[in-house]
């Protein structure tokens, strides 16, 4: 495969390494970003990288709560512009307001608001405002109690950053300050059981390997690994990390303290995971004046 000066660039800002490296780690792995990622960790030239990586597509996500039923709702537009005009916040607001009664975007897709399918709505709004738009995905949580929060907020109930959290449990000013931590501290699962498999073990071949480096003997590493492991567990668990309010704490046992049990939560942030190409200044004037 050939490795362009793009994918270098690419892998250069997500990983932190050096042109050089970021070259030789895509030219041994034939291209694939994610295995290039985990080659330079093992050779220790490249900090974990998050799953999310950089993101650039604009909109808002708006939240929702109902009788024990949260659901979150990701729009998507071309510029953040958008992002503040009322007739989009209205429009994002009703879509959430329907979801509360569907399952999936396919649903909130059809559902009607005064008579009219959601889709016709976007395509009339994609219209009106002069900009692409997209109902990009939607997710519900189901609790006894469901708390909302929404960072960088735009509006009421709506922003960069959407987190639901269910508690089993009466609420006492503990679930705001648990979506907080959510927002801010982006987890990636309730607890260990709840973390793809898939995931942990590469995580684990990567501290392998990197452990490998040091020359230790495989029973010095097998007892490394089990302490980085469970490190790493703690880090990206919610119920395992350190609460942003008090750190003493790990978020299970403030929420226990609180005499609430964290039962799930919901994190989406706008534009998350989707790619857009960047052009520069005289590219756009070049390509322009064509």
């Amino acid at each position: 495969m050939a490795i362009t000066a793009a994918m270098v660039k690419q892998l250069r800002e997500t990983s932190g390494a050096g042109m050089m490296d970021a070259k030789k780690a895509l030219v041994e792995n034939n291209g694939d970003m994610d295995a290039s990622i985990d080659w330079l960790r093992t050779k220790g030239l490249a900090k974990a990288a998050k799953k999310s990586g950089r993101t650039a597509a604009e909109g808002l996500v708006s939240v929702a709560i109902k009788d024990g039923k949260g659901v979150a709702v990701e729009v998507n537009s071309e510029t953040d512009f958008v992002g503040k005009n009322a007739e989009f916040q209205a429009m994002v607001t009703s879509f959430a307001t329907a979801a509360l009664d569907v399952s999936d975007v396919d649903g909130l897709n059809a559902a009607t608001i005064d008579g009219k399918a959601v889709s016709e709505i976007l395509t009339d709004k994609i219209a009106t405002i002069g900009e692409n738009m997209t109902l990009r995905r939607m997710a519900v949580l189901e609790a006894e109690t469901v708390v909302a929060y929404v960072h960088n907020a735009a509006a009421e109930g709506m922003g960069k950053i959407g987190v639901l959290v269910g508690l089993n449990g009466a609420d006492n000013g503990i679930g705001k300050q648990i979506a907080m931590h959510v927002a801010a501290a982006n987890p990636a699962s309730l607890s260990e059981a709840d973390l793809d498999a898939e995931f942990v073990e590469r995580e684990k071949a990567v501290q392998i390997e990197t452990a490998r480096e040091s020359g230790k003997p495989e029973a010095v590493i097998e007892k490394m690994i089990i302490g980085r492991m469970k490190k790493f567990m703690a880090e990206v668990t919610l119920l395992g990390q350190a609460f942003v309010v008090n750190p003493d704490l790990t978020v299970a046992k403030a929420a226990e303290e609180a005499g609430v049990e964290v039962t799930g939560f919901i994190r989406l942030a706008v534009g998350e995971g989707i790619e857009k190409e960047e052009e520069n200044f005289a590219e756009e004037v070049a390509k322009m004046n064509a």
